[in-house]
């Protein structure tokens, strides 16, 4: 038995981060070890979850892998844990298709308690109905307590606690309205300034929380069996270990890991570490490419470290230089941008020259011009994933065929398109590695 649970909101914007930081930060101070997840693919909360509770948050996605797969990881991950929470994405229900894919989904597969996080700024007994509603649309999901957020005064908060006796759902506390706690803007890199400022909100608001939040009442509450019982017929190869190595030999292999390159799944991570020994390297920084049997460049924010990049000749030089020499790379949304012609930041800006090995032109707009969940078949590789970026993509060369078409969930082309030039592969899309082992990319070759 130990504490598990899923916090999740009613709809986005309600401060289900927020609060799941302060709780993390809390159940940190007093010596738990708390394994963070987070529904759906997004990297920046995964990023907030590890400042926050000190070791690294791992996404869990309903339309990237099997449920038994999803299982699989959360009992991987969560054993050595004393403290299981994930965090929700968009409202409770809202999946890929219905209550398909949601926090919801994710809840009554792993068997794990809901607490809601309701934003109460706008609104007092009114949320009697709408707590209601949510404790009784799904019986499988269990929806075990609610946290109000932005709460005015003692007053406003004896409405909300009569109107959780009348829905019959438990208030485990609430957080003030704090005009002055803003996390960073989801479009920037979390550099070492960032992740300072980040890390001192994250004590602010565990204060509150430890202040105003009955954790004690919420951990006793949510405490579950664990492992979960992994749904039958249970797919043992949907593991990576299951499977024999691709490749007997050690392998090196460098992966890019800085402000600019930080879009890095845990899975992606240990699935290569099966393969051989890994090394990181900084663009950003300066460093030289390691010496490496495989590169791998993933997503993040080059084009905001556009005028850094540009300037590391050297770095270019020997990636170009490997890539020519057939070294294996695959490069994934922002690192596909690296590989490019130039990164133009904004319309009519400058053009900073990249290391050049892919003909593209990228720039940088003012809204998302694409995003969603993709899939690929290559060879005998079915790839799943998701793409989502504020770049506008002009190839320069009528030369260059793609390897592969990329299409949405539904079956439907989309421009992204999978390249490969030597042994260098690059998309726009960020693969789920979590089934499928990365060299197989190159299953057709001689693994080095």
């Amino acid at each position: 038995m130990k504490p598990q649970l899923l916090i999740a909101s009613p709809v986005s914007g309600s401060g289900k981060t927020t609060f799941t930081l302060g709780l993390l930060r809390v159940l940190q101070q007093r010596g738990l070890r708390t394994q963070t997840f987070k529904c759906g693919t997004d990297c920046i909360d995964t990023q907030y979850h590890s400042i926050a509770a000190g070791y690294d948050s791992v996404n869990l996605d309903a339309w990237l892998a099997s449920d038994s797969h999803i299982q699989s990881v959360y009992n991987k991950y969560a054993e050595k844990a004393d403290v299981c929470i994930t965090e929700g994405s968009m409202g409770l229900f809202d999946g890929y298709n219905r209550m398909q894919g949601s926090n919801a989904h994710i809840a009554r597969l792993l068997k794990i308690p809901v607490i809601l996080v309701l934003n109460a700024r706008a609104t007092a007994y009114s949320v009697a109905p709408v707590l209601y509603g949510f404790k009784h649309f799904e019986n499988l999901v269990h929806v075990a307590g609610v946290i109000f957020n932005q709460v005015a005064s003692s007053v406003h908060l004896n409405l909300l606690r009569e109107a959780c006796v009348d829905a019959g759902v438990e208030c485990l506390g609430y957080l003030p309205i704090i005009d002055d706690f803003k996390l960073p803007s989801r479009h920037s890199g979390l550099t070492l300034t960032a992740r300072r400022s980040i890390d001192k909100q994250i004590d602010q608001i565990a204060s509150l929380v430890d202040k105003y939040v009955n954790v004690d009442k919420l951990l006793s509450l949510c405490e579950r069996i664990f492992p979960c019982q992994h749904i039958l017929p249970y797919i043992s190869d949907s593991e990576l270990e299951n499977r024999p190595i691709t490749n007997s030999k050690k392998l090196r292999i460098a992966i890019a890991r800085d402000p600019a390159f930080c879009f890095l799944s845990r899975e992606t991570i240990d699935s290569l570490s099966r393969n051989g020994q890994i090394t990181y390297f900084s663009p950003v920084y300066g460093s030289d490419l390691p010496e490496a049997d495989l590169v791998y460049i993933p997503g993040g924010y080059p084009e905001l470290f556009a005028r850094q990049l540009y300037r590391r000749k050297r770095l270019f030089g020997q990636l170009r230089n490997y890539i020519e020499n057939g070294g294996k790379l695959l490069a994934e949304c922002g690192g596909m941008l690296l590989l490019s012609h130039s990164i133009t930041v904004r319309r009519g800006g400058t053009a900073y020259e990249m290391a050049d090995i892919f003909p593209f032109n990228f720039t940088v707009t003012d809204s998302r011009v694409c995003t969603g969940y993709r899939q690929m078949n290559y060879r005998k590789l079915m790839l799943r994933g998701y793409e989502s970026h504020y770049t506008e993509q002009l190839i320069t060369s009528e030369n260059l065929i793609p390897a592969a078409s990329v299409y949405t969930m539904r079956g439907n082309t989309v421009p992204s398109s999978f390249y490969r030039h030597n042994n260098a592969y690059a998309s726009l899309v960020r693969w789920y590695w979590g089934v499928n082992d990365m060299l197989d990319l190159w299953s057709d070759e001689d693994l080095l």
